[in-house]
């Protein structure tokens, strides 16, 4: 008898798990984030102004207008947001993994992606621009002009896909820590950084030994700024994409960039 009974609780036991089981696997991406009442955002805060680590009150503190808005995010699904730094090409694999629910860190749509991910619509414009030092910045006005040099990017990037496509000419270095190129290009190891433009124009502003070349690569320019998500995950979309579009219709997301142009880079 009490063999019987042992081998019924069990098998309710199992019964019950197996349900909680099933439970779990039913609910979409949205339900999950609710449910657990956190929102994890991967990112890569290397990355001003869309994110960034800055001191405030002698601590390190990530800031930028992507963690804003991952922050609006939150808000409007009603749940805390835990944001999750790492090297930009561990961002993505963090999502694919389940470690995080989405990643916002600067990332820009491409069909390669879109195989793997879902992404919400475009929340910022970006253009791809060349940084280099200031007494070089004449230099460079096409892509023949970056034969034979050392032009740094960050690896994981579209950035990245671009130069080692097209730009063949040139010694392309790919360096997991944006800071790192930076440091590269003031110490002429590299010659170059292709970059967004927004980041390549903070850190001239902050280096007065770097500028912006006015050289463009139209055919490497993209369609903006979006937050990846899960693939299949249609109801988590369309609940993000209506804030997204929330927010730029107001044009709060240049008030993010402003807001974010206060605090000071930390490497």
């Amino acid at each position: 008898m009490k063999k019987m009974m042992i081998v019924g609780l069990t098998l309710v036991a199992g019964l019950s798990l197996a349900a909680c089981s099933s439970e779990q696997s039913s609910q979409n991406e949205l339900e999950k984030i609710k449910e657990k009442g956190t929102i994890v955002v991967a990112t890569s805060p290397d990355y001003a102004p869309f994110e960034f680590q800055t001191l405030v009150d002698g601590k390190n503190k990530i800031v930028g207008a992507d963690i804003l808005l991952a922050k609006k995010f939150a808000d409007e699904l009603g749940v805390k947001l835990e944001v999750s730094p790492m090297n930009f090409d561990n961002v993505l694999n963090s999502v694919q993994s389940g470690k995080a629910d989405i990643a916002i860190a600067g990332l820009s749509y491409s069909e390669d992606r879109a195989k793997v991910f879902d992404f919400t619509n475009v929340y910022n414009s970006a253009d791809n621009v060349l940084l280099v030092k200031s007494d070089t910045v004449n230099d460079y006005a096409k892509n023949a002009d970056l034969a034979s040099k050392k032009l740094a990017v960050q690896k994981g990037t579209i950035q990245e896909v671009y130069a080692n496509e097209n730009l063949t000419d040139s010694s392309v270095i790919s360096l997991t820590v944006l800071g790192e190129a930076i440091n590269e290009l003031k110490n002429g190891k590299v010659d170059a950084i292709l970059l967004d433009a927004a980041v390549a124009e903070g850190y001239a502003a902050q280096n007065p030994d770097l500028a912006v070349s006015t050289m463009t690569f139209e055919e490497a320019q993209n369609d903006g700024k979006v937050v990846a998500m899960p693939k299949d995950s249609p109801e988590l979309k369309e609940a993000l994409d209506k804030i997204i579009k929330e927010v730029v219709d107001a044009g709060a997301y240049d008030s993010y960039l402003e807001e974010v142009s206060k605090y000071t880079v930390v490497e």
